[in-house]
């Protein structure tokens, strides 16, 4: 899952993009509210969290730009403005959900992981297809029963696939997946990862589409 991190505060962006990417997600990390705004019109993101007191545009400003586009993208609003007429004024604005500063960092994963989960069509943490169950909240996979190694980027390319069997992922929407906007992408990094996947889920489980690229298959 990829997530946009807007914060312009040096130390709370580094412990949260340090969470977040612990918990295997691609993150994009920006300061200040054009550089979102830009981020939001050139990239897809699983979730928004955002600051509201942020320099060059205020975080509702970015919030009422994104709405106004019409993203469904979901978004965690993530300040200090602790007032009951902030929170609403959030709601409002189309934020999905609002959590005070300072919070605690398994209270945010926790609203992160409803949110993904929510904007999925789930309401349970545990995602099942074809003998495989994913629990995104506890990070354990299991294969028919038996307990079912995988690695952080594995589970990262696997699970958006597993929540929408039947649609094929193209090359390019799996590398956004697995990286941040500015790290560099190997050539074949989602053909090596696909490969190993399929060495632990057997070779149908994730098929090619040619020209497409890839699909778990409806059972």
């Amino acid at each position: 899952m990829r997530v946009l991190l807007v914060e312009d505060d040096t130390m709370i962006g580094k412990a949260v993009l340090e969470v977040l990417r612990s918990e295997h997600y691609a993150v994009d990390w920006v300061r200040d509210g054009s550089a979102a705004d830009a981020a939001l019109l050139a990239e897809q993101y699983d979730l928004v969290l955002l600051d509201l007191g942020l320099p060059k545009a205020d975080g509702l400003q970015v919030l009422r730009s994104l709405r106004a586009r019409r993203s469904p993208v979901p978004v965690l609003v993530a300040t200090a403005r602790d007032a009951i007429g902030d929170r609403v004024a959030g709601l409002d604005a189309g934020a999905d959900d609002y959590i005070v500063k300072p919070y605690d960092t398994d209270e945010l994963l926790a609203r992160v992981r409803a949110l993904l989960r929510r904007s999925a069509g789930r309401g349970e943490p545990v995602i099942s297809h074809m003998g495989l169950e994913l629990n995104p909240a506890t990070r354990e996979a299991r294969l028919n029963g038996q307990p079912l190694n995988l690695s952080p980027r594995e589970w990262v390319l696997l699970e958006p696939m597993l929540q929408r069997p039947g649609v094929v992922f193209s090359r390019a929407q799996l590398e956004q997946k697995l990286y941040g906007w500015k790290d560099e992408i190997s050539s074949n990094a989602v053909e090596v990862y696909v490969h190993g996947l399929r060495k632990k889920l057997g070779p149908d489980f994730i098929r090619t589409v040619r020209g497409l690229g890839y699909v778990v298959p409806r059972e």
